[in-house]
């Protein structure tokens, strides 16, 4: 069985007795038919479902049992489903059975016409008595050539740090027990040939779509096989499944390149591009600019302010419910608090509306201070023990989502405000991990997180034009679980240009620019409180879902007319920069980057100081991802930075065609540290 979309192969070999075994994932096979591939089906290859029964010796794809009894799985297969073109992907569906360990397994594989795979196992139990489920795992194998791994990691404010160690033998394991998917989540693990880079070296690349407890981890036997796998990671007695139950995985997501990491990234890119969007609205929110300070008149100037701007949507961030001064009270109670706002949120939905622009809420449902009417009236809803309250964080617990009572109040507020205000757009925030959840008396993370779904889906259901962002104290939850179920991310709460260059950078290899939040934030940032010039903060947040969270109040005429230049060039270029291939630039300086989007008839980069240059003069911009046999017009976009020679080209388009942009590339001017140069090509 063969399926191959986009330069991409998947083979199953189900020769031999039990699950099919996964021969080949990676480079395409070309026409090839099954039977042709016989004489190469000799090396050790895994099973669908790893187990010692197979000749397995790695971490096992099931894990569990019956209490009393233990019995090893062998699986027997019933049935094979393929529906597969060549050349354009398709399915296959494996189901299985061990009538002595009372057990059925449906096995999915499905690749998309761009060649991305996902594959989730369901787990049925057959027996009359209680079978545990411990953990299962999505896994598929990578050659022996695979012999460095990238993964990720971060913290509050500075998401997805890169670290690569050599892929040696043994279990590289990246864990999350946090009941969110997590600052410190690798969010993709990455295995490739040594020194991949962005547009070299051959990849393979694995995540989780799941927004709970997960695992990714890498594995290389004595045997010589490796795999990648992840999956949900379950505490024990989370999934316990009675007679005729079933547990499935999260859809878990393989992609592999011959071309480095941008071709995994353009794989997962489309997966997201496939559920189309609207044009996404230049969107101001007013947290850094107000904070608790919900004073009418301010928020009605700032409405002002970011309407000349060009800004085209307002969402009111925390504060304006019930007891919400601080972040010490009030989460729960959704109902807007009538002493800040005696006409209600209307006053300034209205005047937003009337400025031409839409208007949008913070909410962040699944939690709840301590100090709240809605606690005091029921404390028995908090997620934990009843003996016992969970460790605070940020002075706030977490709402047990899976019990039928909390999903149907949050439900009813959440239905109320979104109709009563016709809200366009909701900030979903989740400010902490979950520590101790214990829902019914068994961990409950797994409940939890398949209940924010189900509110997320029916609150989208009633109001079918609403759009949601996953924001988790900034990028703690971006995962293909909750993309599936809102339309961007807030990539990170840090503002600051410097650090989003970077953080931007690595996110954007599951996420792509039109689904990331990227604002302006004000001249010193409210996180580092380094000072960055307004042009390098706006080529910054161009290159994504473009926002501003500034106090435009307190800026200067020259500021602002200098931030709708930008904000009136981001739409100018929006239908490039939300709907082209991305691609990252192999830069040998250090202390610089260059990457850009690319469609067939346009493409925008940026040349980007990050600090000093270890050399006198910089390298030449080579541009990647242009079509080499065609001709380009090159123009500086957007203010160039003061105070630098340019180069001559600059000073009025050239032509020049696609191979001597890539290969030769344009002198580069020598920048400053944080700032940029940003270009527009397009195709003549």
């Amino acid at each position: 069985m063969i399926l191959s979309a986009a330069g991409v192969a998947l083979v199953l070999d189900d020769a031999a007795p039990g699950l099919p075994r996964v021969r080949h994932f990676g480079a395409g096979l070309g026409p090839v038919a099954g039977a042709d591939l016989l004489p190469a089906l000799t090396s050790p290859a895994p099973p669908l479902l790893p187990a010692q029964g197979d000749g397995w010796y790695g971490r096992p794809g099931l894990s569990g049992g019956r209490d009393g009894e233990h019995w090893p799985v062998r699986w027997t297969v019933d049935g094979i489903d393929v529906t597969a073109e060549p050349g354009s992907g398709g399915s296959v569906t494996v189901t299985a059975s061990d009538a002595r360990a009372g057990l059925r397994l449906a096995s999915e594989l499905v690749m998309d016409g761009g060649g991305l795979v996902r594959m989730r196992h369901t787990l049925t139990n057959t027996a009359a008595s209680a079978y545990r489920v411990a953990g299962l795992v999505c896994a598929l194998p990578v050659p022996a050539r695979a012999g460095e791994l990238l993964d990720f990691t971060g913290r509050w404010a500075l998401e997805k740090v890169p670290q690569r160690r050599t892929f040696g033998q043994g279990v590289w394991s990246r864990e999350n027990r946090r009941g969110r998917t997590g600052h410190d989540a690798t969010g993709l693990l990455v295995a490739g040939t040594g020194g991949f880079g962005f547009r070299a070296g051959e990849v393979w690349a694995v995540h989780a779509g799941w927004s709970g407890d997960h695992v990714h981890y890498a594995e290389r036997l004595a045997e010589g096989v490796a795999l990648l796998g992840a999956g949900e990671l379950l505490e024990p007695g989370e999934v316990v499944l009675a007679e005729g139950e079933c547990y499935s995985t999260p859809w878990v997501y393989f992609a592999w390149s011959g071309a480095g990491l941008d071709d995994v990234s353009a794989r997962l890119h489309g997966h997201l591009r496939a559920r189309p969007l609207p044009v996404r609205p230049v969107t101001l929110n007013n947290w850094e600019a107000t904070y608790f300070d919900h004073g009418l008149d301010r928020l009605l100037e700032l409405a002002d302010k970011a309407a000349a701007a060009g800004i085209e949507r307002f969402v009111l961030d925390d504060g304006w419910f019930r007891h919400r001064r601080d972040d010490r009270a009030g989460l729960g109670d959704w109902y807007v608090d009538e002493g800040v706002w005696p006409g209600g949120l209307h006053p300034l939905a209205d005047r937003v509306r009337k400025l031409g622009m839409q208007f949008g809420l913070w909410f962040e449902p699944e939690m709840v201070n301590p100090d709240s009417d809605l606690a005091r009236a029921h404390p028995d809803w908090i997620l934990g023990h009843a003996e016992r309250m969970p460790p605070p964080q940020r002075h706030q617990q977490v709402l047990d989502l899976a019990r039928p009572e909390v999903y149907a109040y949050l439900l009813e507020r959440l239905d109320a405000l979104v109709g009563e205000y016709a809200l366009d757009y909701i900030k979903w925030d989740h400010n902490r991990d979950i520590a101790e959840p214990v829902h019914d008396g068994v961990p409950g993370v797994h409940a939890q997180t398949l209940a924010t779904y189900r509110l997320l889906d029916e609150l989208r259901a009633r109001h079918p034009g609403l759009e949601i962002e996953s924001c988790s104290s900034g990028g703690a939850r971006v995962d293909f679980g909750i993309l599936a179920r809102t339309d961007r991310v807030w990539t990170s709460d840090s503002n600051d240009a410097l650090d989003r260059q970077h953080i931007q950078r690595w996110t954007a290899l599951l996420v792509p620019p039109e689904r990331m939040g990227c604002h302006v934030g004000a001249p010193r940032d409210h996180v580092t409180g380094r000072m960055l010039p307004l042009a390098f903060r706006a080529a910054t947040a161009l290159f994504g879902h473009m926002g501003v969270e500034w106090d435009l109040t307190a800026a200067s005429q020259e500021e602002l007319a200098e931030l709708a230049g930008w904000i009136a060039l981001h739409k100018r270029l929006r239908p490039v920069l939300h709907a082209g291939r991305v691609v990252r630039a192999d830069h040998p300086d250090p202390s610089a980057l260059l990457h850009g989007v690319v469609t067939p008839e346009r493409a925008v980069y940026a040349y980007v100081q990050i600090s000093s240059r270890p050399v006198i003069e910089p390298g030449p911009l080579r541009l990647p991802g242009l079509d080499p046999e065609a001709v380009y017009e090159v123009r500086v976009a957007g203010p160039a930075a003061e105070g630098i020679a340019m180069p001559a080209w600059a000073a009025a388009p050239v032509r020049l065609t696609g191979a001597v942009l890539g290969e030769m590339g344009l002198p580069a001017p020598a920048l400053r540290p944080a700032s940029a140069l940003v270009l527009e090509l397009v195709r003549v």
